[in-house]
Parts: structure tokens; sequence; C-alpha cells
């Protein structure tokens, strides 16, 4: 599970800077796309134990009366529309790119940048911004989709868009950029800089050289509709570095209340 975040990390770094939904996600210089990739995925091998310092997730609500009916509607409209893709080459004819085919990955995002950009002012389940692939030698097994939103967005806006009660939102905060020329220093079994990285605030970026981004990404949810139960459809723990949902109810701990300037 936990080697899935990372590339979600990756892929909105990419989806927020090409469908400027907001001005605070577009701070991210695409020339250090490779090497932040490259950083991720270390981290992957290399453990991640300042991750959670880099993660804000919404607030878990008490069920309200018709949450559970709407989340699964939301999922019936995703499985059946995007069945089609089960052939990935369906996905590429219209219009998805593979994210980093040539980069190993646990979970592959095929991104549709026009969806990206319409999704910073309205939610289609059948138009995701990402269709999630696990490849299997030269094929790829559709296993999910991951929706996003504006950074500027409520909770209360997410709420409307999937209930709060079933499903828990989440951004990426709290990274310092490394200086121009010192992407390297993302790599490494300790790095400083980056979303593996121990600085975690304004000043001691700024004291290291680095640019601070509060917010690097909008909101991000997956979705994995062809599971069974609420619980395996919208799965907070196939999201985060380390485990923060327990079988039959999510919990939401100190990530909460990261600060998301």
């Amino acid at each position: 599970m936990t080697k899935l975040f990372p590339v979600v990390a990756v892929i909105l770094m990419a989806s927020a800077f090409a469908s400027a939904q907001d001005r605070s996600s577009q701070s991210a210089d695409p020339a250090d796309l490779s090497a932040t990739t490259q950083a991720m995925s270390h981290g992957h091998h290399e453990g991640h134990e300042h991750m959670a310092a880099h993660m804000h997730m919404s607030t878990l609500r008490e069920p309200q009366p018709g949450d559970a009916a709407r989340a699964q509607h939301i999922a019936d409209r995703a499985r059946q529309s995007l069945e089609k893709y089960s052939d990935y080459n369906a996905a590429l004819a219209d219009g998805y790119k593979i994210f980093l085919p040539n980069v190993p990955q646990k979970m592959y995002h095929f991104t549709n940048w026009i969806y990206a950009r319409g999704a910073a002012f309205t939610f289609d389940p059948t138009k995701p911004t990402s269709l999630l692939y696990e490849k299997h030698g030269d094929d790829y097994k559709l296993i999910g989709a991951m929706y996003t939103a504006p950074v500027s967005f409520t909770e209360d806006q997410l709420n409307e868009r999937v209930p709060l009660s079933v499903a828990q939102w989440h951004q990426h905060v709290n990274m310092c950029k490394p200086p121009q020329g010192r992407a390297i220093e993302m790599l490494g079994t300790h790095p400083r800089f980056g979303l593996n990285g121990s600085i975690t605030t304004r000043e001691e970026c700024e004291a290291a050289g680095g640019t601070f981004m509060p917010h690097v990404f909008g909101w991000m949810v997956h979705l994995y509709p062809w599971e069974k139960t609420p619980d395996e459809i919208w799965p907070v723990e196939r999201q985060l570095p380390t485990k923060t949902a327990v079988k039959g109810h999510h919990s939401h701990d100190n990530m909460t209340g990261m600060d998301h300037q």
C-alpha cells in the first residue's frame, strides 16, 4: 500500500502545472519534474518518515442521510463508464497519456489534461483526471481512477463532489524546492528537500536557500470502483505514506491538522 503514494505526488505536479487550476498550484518548475520523480521513486526503497509532514487530509465527517447512496452512485457511474478502458489502448485513443511510462512504478497514471482542467470547475465521475493501472508484462490492468480539485476548494466544496463521511481527499504541502542545480539533493536516504524531505517550514527552507511551497498540488482522491465495500472503493490507506484507516471505518490522525497555509 505505502508504495502507491509517491507516484501520486509526482503526477499531480504535472497535472496541477498543466491544468492551471489554481495560481498556487503552478509554482512547481516543470524542469524539476525529472529529479522530483527520481526522488519520489527513491523514497519507495529508502523510506519516507517525513512524508506525513507533507500531507494534509480533509476531515472525516459524520455520516449524513444520503451520503452512502451518493458515494455508491458515483462509484457505479465510474465503473460503468470506465469499463471500456480495461483496454488501455482505448484510454490512449481518448486522450489519456501514460505518465512516466519508462519509470518502474507500482501504479501508473494515465492522465487526461483536458479533464484535469475541467476538474477545476466541475466534477464528473466519468471523466477522471487520471486512470490508475497496474502493469503486467507489456499490458496494463485498470484498477481505479483519480479525481482532482483546486487547492482553493473548501471542504464543503469537496463534500459536494464526494461525501467526506465516505472519502478523504488529500493535498501535498510544505515542500522545500531545492536551489537551482541542486535537485539531486532530493535523492538519498535522508533528503532535506522535496516531498520526502526533512524541511517542512518556510523558515527552514529559506535558511537552506530553497523555495518554500505551501501547496504543491490541488486536492486529490482515489476511487477503486471494482472493489466490493466502501472501505475498499474509497481506501484512504492506498493514498498515504502511512496507514491511517482501519477496517470498517476510516480514522484520521494528526495529518488532518497539517499546516496548509
